[in-house]
């Protein structure tokens, strides 16, 4: 039996909230489909007055219904992203007229008023027949009815950042009142400056990256050549007994060096797919921002909202002279028992190399799928990030002597004069510093106010317990990662890293920590519309808990926030 063609509109998928595809459907009593999250968000506003209601039919529900997954038409969603169907609504150019009949001419305008489409031949009549009236005339797109509101019959010119969703004036007086909006042409500039500066930063990462591995190929390359011509110098001073290593030594470096080589050359390759994908990414995003459609271009923006990161650095551990160091001391304390000598020593290089190729296998599987799996799970909004919150306190016993501290322990103030405490049994020397008594693992997320300048850290339990050593304070060591603001400058640092931040800080910062994937993320926090943005992103292996600290400047304060858990 021949299969049936069925013509499937994009649009009918879309939820009326957020204008997306559908992502986890629910439907409600009335009929009505929505994304999970997003009828959650809308029926939490309704909370207060303990009456639940339809965005669309505006019909009321008491108690609030129970939600379940649409699992057919989650089915159906999840095959239209993966088969890539396109939207079958004509392009602009290809709209045609409603009132013809018989052969379609193409629409030039859409009436707002009467929510019609006309060609040339009969606008002119339109006009004639309702001239001074209020009959708003707009440009033709794909779906010109999306830029009208369908409860006012007005055009869609505001954009409430509160709801996320673009609305009319009348919206403002209607359900939108107190909300934080602004016109959909200001959201659109905001929008696209995030895109073109997020797209150029990972374009400048790729380039990094692909530098540093190419640099490693040279490196090893070089490493391996100079050990092998060392090696051949020094077994021609042994006796024949050494010939049969000589020829295994040599081996076991050139397979070294193909196996480094193979390392690199997979991630250059994976990083040509990801240029490949950027650049096409790229084209997206120019045809995106010479768009005129406001509207479009905020319906359509988030698809590019996560451009293809290149990942961290390289993490392949070359030491082609590792084989040789070991080597040249076991030949300088040779005597008799040369061939048993080099027997043992041989068969201990060979066992350590294995190790460590083992170790940088595994440290490199490890680093890559915790970063797949955070960024598959991380979460994506305040509310998102506030279901993992935690409620810190300061440990007064790790508190610099320069600083005082709230009797809730909560915050913190440099002091003109040194506070002694007979008590202290940890202290950081060289600094204001001040710990948390909590140490973190899991998924955490906590949010500091700040003012003045200050320096927000994470470190294992070992750093605690350092004294007067520059390169144990925070930030400045591989056990340790700091983020360093002030109203002038943001600076993240990590052992001998050190990354100039250049978007603005508030004054209220949001921290993220996935211990087992390993992520740690810091964001600016704005509690006039709630937005966060991206500060700096750190991807490695965490092997211990750690401990949340911070740096004090002079004249400066800190308040760690007390955050409330938003569950649905």
């Amino acid at each position: 039996m021949a299969g049936t063609n069925i013509s499937i509109d994009k649009e009918q998928f879309c939820c009326s909230v957020c204008l997306e595809v559908l992502w986890e459907p629910v439907t409600i009593p009335c009929g009505h489909s929505y994304c999970m999250e997003c009828i959650k968000g809308y029926w939490r506003k309704c909370e207060v007055k303990e009456e639940y209601s339809c965005p669309q039919c505006r019909r009321t529900f008491s108690p609030r219904p129970a939600l379940s997954r649409n699992t057919m038409l989650a089915d159906i969603v999840e095959k239209l992203r993966k088969s890539g169907v396109q939207d079958v609504s004509a392009k602009a150019s290809d709209v045609e007229c409603d009132v013809c009949t018989g052969k379609k001419h193409r629409a030039v305008k859409f009436c707002v008023k009467c929510q019609t489409l006309y060609c040339e031949i009969h606008l002119k009549p339109h006009n004639e027949r309702n001239r001074g009236r209020a009959h708003q005339l707009i440009e033709v797109t794909k779906q010109p009815q999306k830029r009208v509101c369908a409860r006012h019959n007005k055009l869609r010119e505001v954009y409430c950042r509160t709801d996320q969703q673009c609305i009319c004036g009348l919206c403002l007086k209607d359900g939108h009142k107190g909300h934080s909006v602004v016109s959909v042409i200001e959201e659109r500039t905001e929008k696209q400056k995030h895109l073109e500066e997020a797209w150029r930063k990972s374009k400048q990462r790729c380039r990094e990256r692909e530098k540093e591995l190419r640099d490693i190929v040279k490196y090893i390359k070089r490493s391996a050549q100079a050990v092998e011509e060392d090696s051949e110098k020094i077994f021609t001073r042994l006796q024949r007994t050494t010939e049969r290593k000589h020829s295994e030594v040599k081996e076991l470096i050139r397979g070294e060096e193909r196996t480094a080589l193979g390392q690199t050359e997979k991630l250059l390759e994976r990083l040509n797919q990801q240029i490949v994908e950027q650049r096409r990414g790229e084209a997206e995003l120019e045809a995106l921002a010479n768009t005129e459609d406001h509207i479009h271009f905020l319906q359509n923006y988030k698809m590019l909202c996560a451009p293809p990161d290149a990942g961290g650095r390289p993490s392949i551990d070359v030491h082609p002279y590792f084989s040789l160091l070991i080597l040249r001391k076991a030949l300088t304390e040779l005597t008799d028992k040369v061939a048993e000598i080099c027997d043992r020593e041989a068969a201990k290089i060979s066992e350590i190399v294995d190790e460590e190729r083992d170790q940088s296998a595994e440290n490199s599987l490890s680093a890559e799928t915790a970063r797949r799996d955070s960024q598959q799970t991380e979460p994506k909004s305040r509310g998102d990030f506030l279901q993992h919150c935690c409620d810190l306190t300061f440990d007064p016993n790790t508190a610099d002597s320069l600083l005082r501290l709230s009797e809730d322990q909560t915050e913190v103030m440099s002091a003109a004069e040194p506070q002694l405490n007979a008590d202290q049994q940890e202290i950081f020397s060289g600094g204001s510093h001040v710990l948390c008594s909590e140490s973190l693992s899991g998924r955490r997320y906590w949010e500091v106010e700040w003012s003045g300048a200050v320096s927000i850290a994470l470190s294992y339990k070992s750093i605690h317990t350092t004294r007067a050593n520059p390169d144990q304070k925070q930030g400045c060591n591989s056990t340790s990662w700091s983020l360093d603001v002030s109203d002038s400058r943001c600076v993240f640092r990590h052992s001998k890293l050190s990354v100039e931040i250049h978007t603005p800080v508030a004054h209220r910062v949001g921290v993220f920590l996935d211990h087992r994937a390993g992520s740690l993320v810091f964001y600016s926090v704005s509690l006039v519309d709630g937005t966060m943005v991206l500060l700096h992103r750190e991807q490695t292996v965490f092997t211990q808990p750690l401990y949340p600290g911070f740096w004090v400047g002079l004249g400066s304060a800190l308040k760690l926030c007390q955050t409330f858990s938003f569950s649905a």
